[in-house]
């Protein structure tokens, strides 16, 4: 069928928005390629009934059958052309993004956002602009005047209710911050072609498909599509801080702190979102602004094949010469996603172990694929060591020497090793919970216990333990409120599986702000219970069980609370 070369089904041809904008060639859903005038003309000729003399006899010079047959031969590569083989429709509904992206599809925005333009025209403007970097600098102004207020709430568990609040408005600023993207993709003539939800790494998530910026003609306004959105959050994280300090504390239970966690999170996601060095908005607007098509990629090409010259010798070209930084930012865009999965394992292990076997499942999944996407990079850098001529005698030398260096880590670093836990006060009496995928083996009598008061975000010890001898130090099937693994207070209705292990908390002397005769005396007068956990009714507790072997720490850090 490359004889007489026509266009395949799924490819359209898209004319210039405005004068000086390229030509942009559309394949399926979200691929966009520019083009220019004179391959434009070809395209326009292809139509399954010329061959190649045919086609430069209608195109005329320069065209030659050599250009002719070079040209068929890429646009084929690029899957443009029709080859006889058959076109799998993908659905308009659902899409599996790899590695780990599954979107589905709500709503076709394009109508919607363009009958919002004239409200968009009305605020994108200097005045604008400037009502959107006050409202953004304003909030953390106000963050700073309201700083003991906004490390007590960050440090301290929410009512459910709130805490149920506080993830729908998180919901409902990530749908805007989509809408941002596509109203500003429809403000500059382009059309935003999905909206809808989507697992972003099992994350539920929003997504607005803006892919038509491609065509629109000038860089700065693809720029300014991929940062509306972080725009629109800056200005909602800013608002809801000035309207905290305005408000002041309203004695609501816990709404004050809500609306704190709330702008902290938002300026914290947005901040992320900004940052370049995965497949966000920051990254998309650094690579629209350079204008290098796949910049990441091609980065991390160029820092693989670094990698690969410094381990294994060879020669290899650079994917993008032009650009001095790529290997430095090909290696951050390798090393940021481990830093994050970090990050969010230090943040979430805890709430996710204390969840029982379900919460062991997800972390065990999460490591799976983290250690997937390792032996995917290390087989990626021998293949570039392949490619670029390295002997195989250093390649297998090598390899030898980095599985021994991780095989030494495993086996003679040696890590302390932490159960994590709850606890619960009931009246004089304070007992250690354990969840169902919780190493209840390593918790043995005189074992000593730290007692921490866990918030949204920060956490405090409020005082120390050590678990029971003789029978009230034995493991006992039973329930706890929910509260002694999330920090979320008001959940003693909730109840959930776990065993519970005696406590003994430290004798003190009655405190010295108690009622000082009588029995008013007697009433101020705290138990020992209520000194050793500060007065707090349940919260997380961690106990100190010695130091492991870094191999024995992952597997029982990681897999074995799966395996219980």
């Amino acid at each position: 069928m490359l004889t007489r070369p026509r266009l395949a089904s799924d490819v359209l041809v898209h004319e210039p928005i405005e004068k000086g904008a390229p030509w942009v060639v559309q394949r399926g859903a979200q691929q966009y390629i520019r083009v220019g005038s004179d391959l434009v003309r070809l395209l326009h000729t292809m139509d399954g009934a010329r061959d190649h003399a045919g086609l430069v006899d209608t195109l005329g010079p320069p065209w030659t059958e050599r250009d002719v047959e070079r040209a068929v031969r890429n646009l084929h590569r690029m899957r443009l052309l029709e080859d006889g083989t058959p076109r799998r429709r993908s659905s308009t509904w659902f899409k599996f993004v790899p590695p780990l992206t599954l979107q589905f599809t709500m709503l076709k925005p394009e109508r919607l956002l363009r009958a919002a333009t004239p409200l968009l025209r009305s605020v994108a403007n200097r005045f604008g602009a400037v009502l959107a970097v006050c409202a953004a600098l304003g909030g953390l102004l106000a963050l700073a005047l309201q700083a003991p207020v906004l490390r007590s709430a960050l440090g301290k568990p929410l009512p459910l209710s709130f805490l149920m609040v506080l993830g729908v408005a998180s919901l409902v600023t990530t749908a805007l911050h989509e809408m941002g993207h596509g109203a500003v993709l429809t403000y500059h003539g382009g059309r935003p072609s999905r909206m809808g939800v989507m697992l972003f790494y099992m994350t539920p998530a929003f997504f607005c498909d803006v892919s038509d910026g491609w065509r629109l003609p000038r860089k700065e306004q693809r720029v300014h599509v991929a940062l509306a959105g972080i725009v629109t959050q800056m200005v909602i994280a800013g608002s809801a801080a000035i309207a905290a300090l305005i408000a002041g504390a309203d004695g609501t239970g816990g709404a004050w702190d809500a609306v704190l966690v709330f702008a902290v999170s938002t300026y914290v996601t947005g901040t992320l979102n900004l940052l370049p060095f995965v497949k966000l908005d920051g990254y998309i607007a650094l690579m629209t602004h350079l204008d290098v098509p796949h910049l990441r990629d091609r980065a991390m090409t160029d820092a693989r094949r670094f990698l690969a010259r410094v381990l294994f010798g060879g020669r290899y070209e650079r994917e993008l010469p032009s650009v001095r930084w790529s290997v430095p930012f090909g290696l951050a865009c390798m090393v940021f996603p481990l830093y994050l999965i970090g990050l969010a394992s230090s943040l979430w292990l805890d709430l996710l172990q204390g969840m029982g076997v379900i919460g062991a499942a997800v972390v065990l999944t999460g490591i799976s694929y983290l250690l997937y996407r390792a032996w995917t990079g290390g087989r990626k850098i021998v293949q570039e060591a392949r490619g670029g001529g390295a002997h195989t005698g250093r390649i297998v030398t090598a390899g030898v020497l980095t599985a021994a260096a991780v095989t030494a880590a495993l086996t003679l670093v040696q890590v302390p090793y932490k159960i994590t836990a709850g606890f619960v006060r009931d009246g004089d009496r304070t007992t250690l919970v354990l969840s169902e995928a919780a190493d209840r083996d390593s918790v043995t009598p005189g074992t000593h216990v730290t007692l921490i008061r866990r918030g949204m975000v920060t956490r405090s010890p409020v005082g120390t333990a050590v678990v029971a001898d003789g029978s009230a130090g034995e493991a006992r099937k039973g329930t706890a409120p929910l509260s002694a693994f999330i920090p979320v207070r008001e959940a003693g209705a909730l109840p959930v599986p776990a065993y519970r292990v005696g406590l003994e908390t430290p004798a003190a002397p009655d405190d010295p702000d108690a009622g000082a005769e009588g029995s008013a005396g007697s009433a101020g007068k705290r138990t020992a219970a209520e000194r050793a956990t500060d007065g707090a009714r349940a919260g997380m507790a961690q106990v100190p069980v010695g130091d492991r072997p870094l191999g024995s720490w992952l597997y029982l850090t990681y897999i074995a609370p799966a395996l219980r």
